[in-house]
């Protein structure tokens, strides 16, 4: 066993070194790996071993040799690529000494596909303010600073231990708890339909007769305090309408043998990040509170419905914003009406008078600039600041409170995007309602524009307390205006066309009514 052993031993031993000795010899390599004449092997080399040294140099220099050739062959292989280029850039400057000209449209023309005229919009913008400016400095010049702040307190109050506007708009709260109780009796069956219905005519009539009524009888009503109070009570008109025939609406599906309202009628939960909902829904007649109606009073809308969108928190950053806007806006209004627009008005009235047609048209078009400014900076304050106010401190979710009218190629798109609350409310109470009946849909657009018409003159010759119809027949003026437009002009044509009848309209009624306002009450002193 011994002897197998030392046989099978060294085999493997010299199996194991030849595998891994390359540098060595085999011999030399079985010596050191059995540990025999170790010293001898190292100090002794092998004679092959200076072959390999010589070898690796000349790898190492062939190496060098082949970077070195690499190196200098890298512009080789540029200029072998760049020289198509050259050609090519020299047949290029040949064909452009040769050719200059190509088919092609000029820029202006609708032909060229051209659209980036942001430079001309600049410049537009540019002289617009240089303009008003040469305006307001020479305003400044002519009639000094007219700003009154206290002016403006005397237009609200002409006695200050009389206040029949905020008494009136006080007042209103029973018209909307009389809109609330008949719609609790409606519920338990109390009143029949016939009877609540009467009774919400009666209480909407009202709403409209009395306050007009006050303010055409009480002398120390004052054309401002009218128009704001007569304004609170349209929209709370518009509001109660809504409120009772939505609710007619949820007893015709409970009668309908339908339990309560289903999740389709109302609106989504709002979730805070622990996963409760923010806000319960509601449903019919369970809406019928206090806390419900008053909330729909105070919200930035003119339709109701049981469960209203709500956003999850108050953001305080927005909100004050939003506060900061409308101080400096309805500041800026006073000055600009004070300053610009009184003045204008007050030098309209002569030729008006002498019927001079030339200066008329001068003064409608110097007092357009000013009036068509206020009336914008008037729609920011209203629909976004104020709106936007209001709505984040209610949580109200639904901020689409106007669209992009600016961009209106007809008429009828102006009207339904620019004041979103009251187009919602016609569509849903007055419109499609006609349009159910089988009222012819001209007839029914129609009919909008009468019910507006109607409101607008009521708005204006009520505080004035004169009867002219001015704003009455330029709201039916936009019917043909309507038509025309939609029929002849497209496009950018029809764009300019509604702008002119915001800048040139809204002048010519206004001047009309002061006109007759100043003959009314001043022209027998003058």
């Amino acid at each position: 066993m011994s002897d197998r052993a030392d046989i099978r031993g060294p085999a493997t031993r010299k199996r194991r070194t030849t595998i891994s000795g390359a540098a060595g010899g085999g011999a030399g390599s079985v010596k050191q790996a059995n540990g025999s004449k170790c010293h001898d092997a190292s100090a002794k080399p092998p004679p092959h071993s200076a072959k390999a040294k010589s070898a690796a140099e000349a790898s190492e220099h062939a190496s060098h040799n082949g970077k070195m050739d690499r190196e200098v062959g890298t512009p080789r292989k540029q200029q072998l690529t760049n020289s198509p280029r050259k050609q090519r850039r020299a047949v290029e400057d040949i064909h452009d000494k040769l050719s200059c000209h190509s088919l092609q449209e000029s820029l202006l023309s609708s032909a060229s596909g051209y659209s980036n005229y942001r430079g001309i919009l600049n410049w537009c913008v540019v002289m617009l303010v240089l303009s008003n400016a040469r305006l307001f400095l020479e305003n400044i010049i002519k009639y000094g600073i007219l700003v009154d702040p206290i002016q403006v307190v005397s237009l609200f109050l002409k006695d200050p231990y009389s206040w029949p506007a905020a008494c009136l708009i006080i007042v209103s709260n029973m018209f909307i708890l009389a809109s609330l109780y008949t719609e609790r009796r409606l519920a338990v069956g109390t009143f029949s339909e016939t009877k609540g219905w009467i009774l919400h005519i009666i209480n909407l009539a009202c709403m409209l007769l009395i306050p007009s009524f006050t303010v055409l009888t009480v002398t120390s009503m004052t054309p401002v305090g009218g128009v704001l109070s007569l304004g609170i009570y349209t929209v709370l008109f518009l509001k109660l309408y809504s409120y009772q025939d939505f609710n007619r609406w949820c007893r015709e599906i409970r009668q309908a043998k339908a339990k309560r309202l289903t999740r389709s009628y109302s609106c989504p939960d709002v979730a805070q990040p622990n996963g409760s909902a923010v806000h319960a829904h509601v449903s019919y007649p369970g809406n019928l509170t206090h806390r419900d109606m008053y909330y729909f009073i105070f919200a930035p809308t003119l339709c109701y419905q049981l469960n209203f969108p709500r956003s999850s928190r108050i953001r305080k950053r927005f909100l004050i914003r939003r506060l900061f806007e409308m101080l400096f806006l309805m500041q800026l209004l006073v000055g600009l009406i004070q300053q610009w627009m009184v003045p204008t008005i007050q030098n309209s009235m002569k030729p008006f008078q002498d019927m001079d047609f030339s200066r008329m048209v001068e003064r409608l078009l110097k007092l357009a600039v000013p009036n068509h400014l206020i009336w914008l900076i008037f729609f920011y304050w209203f629909f976004h600041s104020s709106m936007n106010f209001v709505a984040e401190l209610l949580q109200f979710g639904d901020r689409e409170f106007y669209k992009d009218w600016w961009n209106s190629e007809t008429v009828t798109y102006f009207w339904a995007n620019w004041n979103i609350p009251v187009h919602k409310w016609c569509l849903r109470h007055f419109y499609k309602p006609m349009l159910r009946r089988g009222i012819n849909k001209f007839l029914a657009q129609t009919a909008v524009f009468l019910v507006s018409a109607f409101f607008h003159e009521y708005l204006v010759s009520v505080p004035l307390k004169m009867f002219r119809l001015w704003a009455f027949m330029g709201m039916m003026a936009q019917v043909p205006l309507a038509w025309f437009v939609g029929r002849y002009l497209n496009g950018n044509y029809g764009n300019a066309a509604v702008w002119m009848s915001l800048i040139i309209g809204q002048p010519v009624a206004v001047l009309m009514y002061v006109h007759d306002y100043y003959v009314l009450h001043y022209g027998s002193t003058t």
